[in-house]
């Protein structure tokens, strides 16, 4: 589904969370998503930014791109990018978006609809945890991607109890999600033909502290910051 995560902290909510499956969460969502403040989704922008490089005219693949966040990007660097996502009210607004006219479609990560080996690079970002077995998403990103990069919620965010969670009218929302371990991503990469280039963990810095402020959260911030928020790995595909 969409790339996103909003921080909350589940027993700081302070009301009753239902907890709903994404596709349902999204349709909710996709109308006010790009207007969430959303620091995860920052701290991966500035992280990432500085170890993807893409050619111009290179084949860009966004999974589970959401409003089109990452797909956006690669266009505006000259990447010819294309979105895929499952939520056709995310892809409704990313298709507003000058640079992705054209560019999206309704498709499951478990069933990309790309040829083998067509893509210079597939992302996938807070996707991967929608999906309760990861071996057949990590295994078609491997099929169309000559690179391929994952970024998530990190597992010991999850352990502090952060969740996937976003507000529609008064009420509060928990996205249903699974929790992998590094060993079975890093099991399923290699199990799929890919020999891992590089990985990184990340935790917020000053540059996201401006985010707890819009959203009346500086309380949290010092605490956020002892505990590792993102990660991401990038591996090549020998497909």
């Amino acid at each position: 589904m969409g790339a996103e995560v909003c921080l909350t902290q589940k027993a700081a909510l302070g009301k009753p969370v239902i907890e709903i499956e994404a596709p349902e969460a999204y349709r909710l969502w996709s109308s006010s998503y790009d207007d969430t403040a959303n620091p995860l989704l920052a701290l991966e922008m500035r992280v990432l930014r500085e170890r993807i490089n893409l050619a111009h005219g290179a084949l860009f693949i966004d999974v589970a791109t959401g409003t089109g966040r990452w797909a956006a990007y690669a266009a505006v660097q000259g990447a010819a990018a294309i979105g895929l996502d499952l939520s056709p009210d995310m892809l409704k607004i990313a298709a507003a978006k000058p640079p992705l006219s054209g560019r999206l479609a309704v498709a499951d990560m478990c069933a990309l609809p790309i040829a083998d080996g067509a893509a210079d690079l597939a992302v996938c970002s807070f996707g991967l945890s929608y999906v309760e077995s990861i071996d057949s998403v990590i295994a078609e990103l491997a099929r169309v991607a000559r690179n391929v990069v994952i970024a998530d919620l990190h597992p010991m965010a999850v352990r502090a109890g952060w969740a996937r969670s976003f507000r529609f009218g008064a009420q509060v929302y928990h996205i249903r999600n699974y929790s992998h371990s590094f060993a079975s991503i890093e099991r399923a990469a290699r199990d799929a033909g890919m020999k891992k280039l590089w990985e990184v963990e990340a935790s917020f810095g000053m540059p996201e502290k401006r985010f707890f402020l819009a959203s009346g959260k500086e309380d949290l911030f010092a605490a956020a910051q002892k505990t590792p928020a993102i990660f991401a790995r990038c591996w090549s595909s020998l497909y």
